[in-house]
Protein backbone atom coordinates (compact mmCIF):
# COMPACT_ATOMS: atom_id res chain seq x y z
CA UNK A 1 0.00 0.00 0.00
CA UNK A 2 1.35 3.19 -1.06
CA UNK A 3 1.94 6.16 1.56
CA UNK A 4 0.55 9.76 0.34
CA UNK A 5 3.00 11.85 1.95
CA UNK A 6 3.22 15.39 1.81
CA UNK A 7 6.20 17.73 3.00
CA UNK A 8 7.26 21.78 3.42
CA UNK A 9 8.44 23.74 0.25
CA UNK A 10 8.40 27.50 -0.15
CA UNK A 11 5.39 28.61 1.19
CA UNK A 12 3.27 25.31 0.56
CA UNK A 13 4.11 21.66 0.62
CA UNK A 14 4.80 19.33 -1.81
CA UNK A 15 3.41 15.99 -2.47
CA UNK A 16 4.91 12.14 -3.45
CA UNK A 17 4.25 8.67 -3.12
CA UNK A 18 6.04 6.46 -1.23
CA UNK A 19 5.19 2.24 -0.68
CA UNK A 20 4.26 1.36 2.75
CA UNK A 21 7.45 -1.57 2.70
CA UNK A 22 9.73 1.07 1.65
CA UNK A 23 9.34 3.83 4.13
CA UNK A 24 11.45 2.93 7.15
CA UNK A 25 10.46 6.23 9.18
CA UNK A 26 8.78 9.31 9.32
CA UNK A 27 11.23 11.60 11.44
CA UNK A 28 9.80 14.80 13.28
CA UNK A 29 11.36 17.09 15.31
CA UNK A 30 12.19 15.91 19.39
CA UNK A 31 10.17 17.12 21.85
CA UNK A 32 12.14 20.47 23.41
CA UNK A 33 12.82 20.60 27.00
CA UNK A 34 10.54 21.56 28.95
CA UNK A 35 11.11 23.40 32.45
CA UNK A 36 9.13 25.33 35.63
CA UNK A 37 12.37 26.65 36.88
CA UNK A 38 12.67 30.26 35.49
CA UNK A 39 15.63 31.15 32.94
CA UNK A 40 17.18 32.79 35.74
CA UNK A 41 17.16 30.59 38.44
CA UNK A 42 18.90 28.68 35.75
CA UNK A 43 21.78 30.24 35.21
CA UNK A 44 22.56 31.26 38.77
CA UNK A 45 22.28 27.62 39.96
CA UNK A 46 25.12 27.24 36.94
CA UNK A 47 26.92 29.58 38.58
CA UNK A 48 26.94 28.87 42.12
CA UNK A 49 27.56 24.60 40.73
CA UNK A 50 30.52 24.64 38.24
CA UNK A 51 31.45 21.97 36.68
CA UNK A 52 35.07 21.42 36.97
CA UNK A 53 36.26 24.41 38.85
CA UNK A 54 35.97 26.52 41.75
CA UNK A 55 32.87 29.21 41.11
CA UNK A 56 34.02 33.02 39.33
CA UNK A 57 33.63 34.26 42.87
CA UNK A 58 36.39 32.11 44.03
CA UNK A 59 38.79 31.90 40.92
CA UNK A 60 38.78 36.05 40.54
CA UNK A 61 40.32 38.58 42.77
CA UNK A 62 40.03 42.16 43.48
CA UNK A 63 43.36 43.05 41.48
CA UNK A 64 43.27 40.86 38.29
CA UNK A 65 42.35 41.95 35.40
CA UNK A 66 39.32 40.05 33.58
CA UNK A 67 38.67 39.01 29.77
CA UNK A 68 34.97 38.37 28.78
CA UNK A 69 34.65 36.96 25.67
CA UNK A 70 30.91 37.17 24.08
CA UNK A 71 29.75 35.85 20.84
CA UNK A 72 28.94 38.45 18.12
CA UNK A 73 25.69 39.43 16.66
CA UNK A 74 25.09 36.95 14.37
CA UNK A 75 24.51 33.95 17.09
CA UNK A 76 21.44 33.36 19.33
CA UNK A 77 23.47 33.97 22.66
CA UNK A 78 21.72 36.19 24.89
CA UNK A 79 24.39 38.10 26.15
CA UNK A 80 22.55 41.06 27.19
CA UNK A 81 20.77 38.90 29.35
CA UNK A 82 23.80 36.80 30.51
CA UNK A 83 26.02 39.39 31.63
CA UNK A 84 24.72 40.85 35.18
CA UNK A 85 24.95 37.35 36.48
CA UNK A 86 28.51 36.92 35.49
CA UNK A 87 29.03 40.58 37.16
CA UNK A 88 26.94 39.29 40.30
CA UNK A 89 30.18 36.88 40.82
CA UNK A 90 32.69 39.14 39.84
CA UNK A 91 31.33 41.67 42.90
CA UNK A 92 31.41 38.75 45.04
CA UNK A 93 35.48 38.65 44.67
CA UNK A 94 35.66 42.61 44.78
CA UNK A 95 36.58 43.05 41.24
CA UNK A 96 36.05 46.50 40.35
CA UNK A 97 34.59 47.47 37.02
CA UNK A 98 37.98 48.77 35.36
CA UNK A 99 39.87 45.88 36.37
CA UNK A 100 36.99 44.05 33.34
CA UNK A 101 36.87 44.14 29.86
CA UNK A 102 34.50 42.48 26.91
CA UNK A 103 35.78 40.92 23.84
CA UNK A 104 33.86 40.69 21.11
CA UNK A 105 34.18 37.15 19.12
CA UNK A 106 34.03 38.16 15.89
CA UNK A 107 35.94 35.68 13.92
CA UNK A 108 36.45 36.40 10.73
CA UNK A 109 33.01 38.34 10.29
CA UNK A 110 32.99 42.13 10.16
CA UNK A 111 33.01 44.43 12.91
CA UNK A 112 29.78 45.50 14.85
CA UNK A 113 27.71 48.74 14.80
CA UNK A 114 27.76 51.07 18.13
CA UNK A 115 24.21 49.82 18.07
CA UNK A 116 25.10 46.25 17.43
CA UNK A 117 27.66 47.06 20.58
CA UNK A 118 24.55 48.17 22.79
CA UNK A 119 22.35 45.44 22.01
CA UNK A 120 25.03 42.87 23.09
CA UNK A 121 26.23 44.28 26.28
CA UNK A 122 22.47 46.08 27.29
CA UNK A 123 22.56 47.42 30.35
CA UNK A 124 26.12 47.75 30.90
CA UNK A 125 27.30 49.49 27.80
CA UNK A 126 28.28 52.71 29.73
CA UNK A 127 30.05 50.79 32.13
CA UNK A 128 32.77 48.81 30.88
CA UNK A 129 35.21 48.94 28.46
CA UNK A 130 34.77 46.42 24.91
CA UNK A 131 37.02 45.40 22.23
CA UNK A 132 36.53 44.03 18.80
CA UNK A 133 39.41 42.83 16.81
CA UNK A 134 38.82 43.64 13.01
CA UNK A 135 40.44 40.65 10.92
CA UNK A 136 44.22 41.65 10.83
CA UNK A 137 44.06 44.87 12.09
CA UNK A 138 45.32 44.00 15.90
CA UNK A 139 49.14 42.11 16.45
CA UNK A 140 48.52 38.83 17.63
CA UNK A 141 50.65 36.71 20.22
CA UNK A 142 51.58 33.23 19.05
CA UNK A 143 51.29 29.74 21.40
CA UNK A 144 52.57 27.37 19.16
CA UNK A 145 50.48 25.28 16.35
CA UNK A 146 48.48 22.14 17.59
CA UNK A 147 48.65 18.84 17.06
CA UNK A 148 47.07 19.10 13.88
CA UNK A 149 49.08 22.12 12.83
CA UNK A 150 46.47 24.96 13.37
CA UNK A 151 48.93 28.09 14.31
CA UNK A 152 47.29 28.77 17.71
CA UNK A 153 47.15 33.18 17.29
CA UNK A 154 45.47 35.29 19.61
CA UNK A 155 44.77 38.69 20.07
CA UNK A 156 47.67 40.09 22.12
CA UNK A 157 45.43 42.40 24.20
CA UNK A 158 43.96 38.90 25.51
CA UNK A 159 46.27 36.99 27.22
CA UNK A 160 47.44 40.01 29.11
CA UNK A 161 44.23 39.57 31.17
CA UNK A 162 44.77 36.88 34.50
CA UNK A 163 40.97 35.14 34.04
CA UNK A 164 39.38 34.65 30.64
CA UNK A 165 35.61 33.60 30.77
CA UNK A 166 33.38 32.57 27.48
CA UNK A 167 29.66 33.37 27.78
CA UNK A 168 28.15 31.50 24.67
CA UNK A 169 25.61 28.90 23.63
CA UNK A 170 25.35 24.95 22.87
CA UNK A 171 23.63 24.42 19.80
CA UNK A 172 24.27 21.88 17.14
CA UNK A 173 27.19 23.39 14.56
CA UNK A 174 27.53 22.13 10.89
CA UNK A 175 30.94 21.89 11.47
CA UNK A 176 32.36 22.37 14.88
CA UNK A 177 29.60 19.20 16.08
CA UNK A 178 28.28 22.20 18.39
CA UNK A 179 28.95 25.75 19.20
CA UNK A 180 30.15 27.23 22.54
CA UNK A 181 32.58 26.51 24.70
CA UNK A 182 36.07 26.83 22.98
CA UNK A 183 35.28 28.24 20.11
CA UNK A 184 35.13 32.05 22.38
CA UNK A 185 39.02 31.79 21.55
CA UNK A 186 38.89 30.02 18.40
CA UNK A 187 37.26 30.97 15.77
CA UNK A 188 36.22 34.20 18.01
CA UNK A 189 39.52 35.86 18.39
CA UNK A 190 42.26 34.33 16.44
CA UNK A 191 44.02 35.27 13.86
CA UNK A 192 42.19 34.90 10.20
CA UNK A 193 45.08 32.16 9.64
CA UNK A 194 44.30 30.32 12.95
CA UNK A 195 40.51 30.35 11.87
CA UNK A 196 41.16 29.41 8.07
CA UNK A 197 43.95 26.23 9.35
CA UNK A 198 41.14 24.85 11.41
CA UNK A 199 37.96 26.00 9.29
CA UNK A 200 39.53 24.08 6.28
CA UNK A 201 38.95 20.59 8.57
CA UNK A 202 35.28 20.70 7.49
CA UNK A 203 35.31 18.79 4.86
CA UNK A 204 36.62 16.20 6.41
CA UNK A 205 34.14 12.86 7.83
CA UNK A 206 33.41 13.39 11.46
CA UNK A 207 33.21 17.36 10.98
CA UNK A 208 29.35 17.17 10.97
CA UNK A 209 26.35 18.48 13.11
CA UNK A 210 25.89 16.59 17.05
CA UNK A 211 29.52 14.87 16.81
CA UNK A 212 32.11 16.03 19.88
CA UNK A 213 34.78 14.27 17.96
CA UNK A 214 34.70 16.72 15.09
CA UNK A 215 38.29 17.82 14.05
CA UNK A 216 37.39 21.11 14.19
CA UNK A 217 36.10 20.78 17.79
CA UNK A 218 38.93 18.61 18.52
CA UNK A 219 41.63 21.41 17.06
CA UNK A 220 40.14 24.48 18.74
CA UNK A 221 39.51 22.89 22.22
CA UNK A 222 42.78 22.09 21.78
CA UNK A 223 44.28 25.26 20.99
CA UNK A 224 41.88 26.80 23.95
CA UNK A 225 43.77 24.10 26.33
CA UNK A 226 47.08 25.54 25.72
CA UNK A 227 46.26 29.41 25.68
CA UNK A 228 43.99 28.60 28.67
CA UNK A 229 40.17 29.50 28.71
CA UNK A 230 39.64 29.68 32.43
CA UNK A 231 36.19 29.25 33.06
CA UNK A 232 32.40 29.47 30.56
CA UNK A 233 29.06 29.95 31.02
CA UNK A 234 27.39 28.27 28.49
CA UNK A 235 23.25 28.31 27.95
CA UNK A 236 20.61 25.79 25.53
CA UNK A 237 17.94 27.61 23.95
CA UNK A 238 15.02 26.22 22.59
CA UNK A 239 13.37 27.31 19.53
CA UNK A 240 11.22 30.45 21.22
CA UNK A 241 15.06 31.21 22.47
CA UNK A 242 14.27 30.99 25.94
CA UNK A 243 17.00 30.02 28.76
CA UNK A 244 16.13 26.31 29.52
CA UNK A 245 19.65 25.23 30.61
CA UNK A 246 22.65 26.77 31.34
CA UNK A 247 26.60 25.03 32.50
CA UNK A 248 29.28 26.94 33.77
CA UNK A 249 32.78 25.59 34.32
CA UNK A 250 35.55 24.44 32.86
CA UNK A 251 35.12 25.06 29.20
CA UNK A 252 35.51 21.17 28.04
CA UNK A 253 33.80 19.48 31.21
CA UNK A 254 31.04 22.19 31.38
CA UNK A 255 30.48 22.19 27.29
CA UNK A 256 29.74 18.33 27.33
CA UNK A 257 27.31 18.79 30.35
CA UNK A 258 25.44 20.84 27.81
CA UNK A 259 25.94 18.76 24.78
CA UNK A 260 23.84 16.20 26.76
CA UNK A 261 20.96 18.77 27.25
CA UNK A 262 21.19 19.76 23.89
CA UNK A 263 21.32 15.86 22.58
CA UNK A 264 18.20 14.92 24.56
CA UNK A 265 16.18 17.88 22.35
CA UNK A 266 17.07 17.35 19.49
CA UNK A 267 18.89 13.91 18.39
CA UNK A 268 16.45 11.18 16.94
CA UNK A 269 18.48 7.59 17.23
CA UNK A 270 17.78 5.67 14.15
CA UNK A 271 18.38 2.90 11.56
CA UNK A 272 20.50 3.67 8.55
CA UNK A 273 18.62 3.76 5.42
CA UNK A 274 19.21 3.37 1.66
CA UNK A 275 17.78 7.03 0.92
CA UNK A 276 16.37 9.92 2.82
CA UNK A 277 14.30 12.41 1.69
CA UNK A 278 14.35 15.50 3.02
CA UNK A 279 12.89 19.14 3.22
CA UNK A 280 14.55 21.96 4.59
CA UNK A 281 10.89 22.94 6.37
CA UNK A 282 9.58 25.35 3.67
CA UNK A 283 10.28 29.03 3.50
CA UNK A 284 12.20 30.91 4.54
CA UNK A 285 14.88 27.78 5.21
CA UNK A 286 14.71 26.77 1.67
CA UNK A 287 15.01 30.19 0.39
CA UNK A 288 18.41 29.30 -1.62
CA UNK A 289 20.92 26.28 -1.60
CA UNK A 290 23.08 28.28 0.48
CA UNK A 291 20.60 27.72 3.36
CA UNK A 292 19.60 24.35 2.49
CA UNK A 293 22.77 22.81 3.14
CA UNK A 294 22.28 22.58 6.29
CA UNK A 295 19.26 19.78 5.87
CA UNK A 296 21.46 18.10 3.49
CA UNK A 297 24.10 18.24 6.02
CA UNK A 298 21.65 16.32 8.81
CA UNK A 299 19.93 13.76 6.42
CA UNK A 300 23.20 12.55 5.29
CA UNK A 301 24.02 11.43 8.94
CA UNK A 302 20.90 8.81 8.58
CA UNK A 303 21.89 7.23 5.38
CA UNK A 304 23.99 4.87 4.41
CA UNK A 305 27.62 5.17 2.67
CA UNK A 306 27.06 5.09 -1.23
CA UNK A 307 23.31 5.96 -0.39
CA UNK A 308 21.18 8.46 -1.94
CA UNK A 309 19.90 11.80 -0.31
CA UNK A 310 17.09 13.81 -2.15
CA UNK A 311 16.99 17.08 -0.82
CA UNK A 312 13.82 19.41 -1.39
CA UNK A 313 14.25 23.19 -1.55
CA UNK A 314 12.60 25.51 -3.88
CA UNK A 315 15.25 28.24 -3.66
CA UNK A 316 13.25 30.69 -4.91
CA UNK A 317 16.25 33.62 -4.34
CA UNK A 318 18.76 31.14 -6.29
CA UNK A 319 21.61 29.70 -4.89
CA UNK A 320 22.49 32.71 -2.04
CA UNK A 321 25.64 33.42 -1.89
CA UNK A 322 28.15 34.70 -4.93
CA UNK A 323 31.12 32.89 -3.87
CA UNK A 324 29.12 29.75 -3.81
CA UNK A 325 27.84 30.51 -6.65
CA UNK A 326 31.13 31.31 -8.73
CA UNK A 327 32.56 28.37 -6.87
CA UNK A 328 30.06 26.03 -8.37
CA UNK A 329 30.74 27.53 -11.79
CA UNK A 330 34.64 27.28 -12.10
CA UNK A 331 34.81 24.07 -10.51
CA UNK A 332 34.05 21.40 -12.98
CA UNK A 333 34.04 18.05 -10.79
CA UNK A 334 34.08 17.52 -7.35
CA UNK A 335 37.46 16.44 -6.65
CA UNK A 336 38.54 20.01 -8.02
CA UNK A 337 36.37 21.91 -5.50
CA UNK A 338 37.58 20.05 -2.47
CA UNK A 339 41.14 20.58 -3.53
CA UNK A 340 40.52 24.04 -4.34
CA UNK A 341 39.08 24.41 -0.84
CA UNK A 342 42.19 22.68 0.42
CA UNK A 343 44.56 25.27 -1.09
CA UNK A 344 42.59 28.61 -0.81
CA UNK A 345 39.65 28.77 2.17
CA UNK A 346 36.90 31.33 1.16
CA UNK A 347 33.62 31.48 3.10
CA UNK A 348 30.94 31.26 0.11
CA UNK A 349 33.42 28.57 -1.46
CA UNK A 350 33.27 25.98 1.89
CA UNK A 351 29.50 25.36 0.72
CA UNK A 352 30.57 24.00 -2.72
CA UNK A 353 33.83 21.69 -1.10
CA UNK A 354 30.79 20.05 1.87
CA UNK A 355 28.62 19.53 -0.88
CA UNK A 356 31.37 18.19 -3.15
CA UNK A 357 33.11 16.35 -0.66
CA UNK A 358 29.12 14.79 0.34
CA UNK A 359 28.97 13.97 -3.39
CA UNK A 360 31.79 11.69 -3.91
CA UNK A 361 29.95 9.53 -0.68
CA UNK A 362 25.93 9.88 -1.50
CA UNK A 363 23.80 10.52 -4.83
CA UNK A 364 22.59 13.93 -4.36
CA UNK A 365 18.99 14.41 -5.57
CA UNK A 366 17.64 17.92 -5.80
CA UNK A 367 13.87 18.89 -6.25
CA UNK A 368 14.03 22.60 -6.93
CA UNK A 369 12.94 26.00 -8.86
CA UNK A 370 16.90 26.11 -9.89
CA UNK A 371 17.79 25.42 -13.47
CA UNK A 372 19.25 21.98 -14.29
CA UNK A 373 22.73 23.41 -15.04
CA UNK A 374 22.60 25.58 -11.55
CA UNK A 375 21.72 21.78 -10.02
CA UNK A 376 24.54 20.20 -11.93
CA UNK A 377 27.26 22.95 -11.45
CA UNK A 378 26.60 22.54 -7.44
CA UNK A 379 27.01 18.69 -7.73
CA UNK A 380 23.20 17.36 -7.75
CA UNK A 381 21.47 15.63 -10.03
CA UNK A 382 18.39 17.73 -10.56
CA UNK A 383 14.82 16.36 -10.15
CA UNK A 384 11.26 17.52 -11.61
CA UNK A 385 9.64 16.10 -8.49
CA UNK A 386 10.24 13.75 -5.65
CA UNK A 387 8.33 10.96 -7.27
CA UNK A 388 11.03 10.77 -10.11
CA UNK A 389 13.42 11.34 -8.00
CA UNK A 390 12.30 7.97 -5.85
CA UNK A 391 11.64 5.99 -9.36
CA UNK A 392 15.87 6.98 -9.71
CA UNK A 393 16.62 5.58 -6.58
CA UNK A 394 14.68 2.51 -7.04
CA UNK A 395 16.15 1.88 -10.32
CA UNK A 396 19.57 1.32 -8.62
CA UNK A 397 18.27 -0.03 -5.61
CA UNK A 398 14.91 -1.75 -6.08
CA UNK A 399 14.64 -2.52 -2.14
CA UNK A 400 15.74 1.12 -1.06
CA UNK A 401 14.06 1.67 2.60
CA UNK A 402 13.41 5.75 2.72
CA UNK A 403 13.42 7.92 5.99
CA UNK A 404 11.50 10.91 5.31
CA UNK A 405 12.36 14.11 7.32
CA UNK A 406 9.86 16.79 6.86
CA UNK A 407 12.11 19.23 8.85
CA UNK A 408 15.81 19.02 8.12
CA UNK A 409 17.16 22.19 9.89
CA UNK A 410 15.64 21.06 12.89
CA UNK A 411 15.90 17.59 13.03
CA UNK A 412 19.42 15.81 13.77
CA UNK A 413 18.87 11.69 13.07
CA UNK A 414 21.87 9.55 13.86
CA UNK A 415 22.21 6.37 13.04
CA UNK A 416 21.98 3.88 16.53
CA UNK A 417 25.46 2.76 17.83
Amino acid sequence: MANHISIPYGAGEISFQLDGSALLSLLLPADEKETTVSSDDIVRRALQNPVGTPRLSELAAPDQKIAIILNDVTRPTPSAYLIPFVLEELAKAGVPDENITFYFALGLHRAHSEDEIKKLLGGVYNRFKSVQHEVGTFPTTSFGKTSRGTPIEIYSDIPENDLIIGIGEIGFHYYAGYSGGAKSLLPGVSSKESVITNHKMMIEKNAVSGRVDSPVRQDLEEAAGIIGLDFILNVVLDSRKKVVAAFAGDFIDAHREGVKIVDEMYKINVEPADAVIVSCGGYPKDINLYQANKALDNATQSVKEGGSVILVSECRDGIGNAVYDKWNKECQTAAEAIARFKREFEFGGHKAATTASASQRFNLYLVSSLSDDAAKEAFFIPCPSVDEAILKVLSENPNAKFHVIPYGGQTLPVIKS
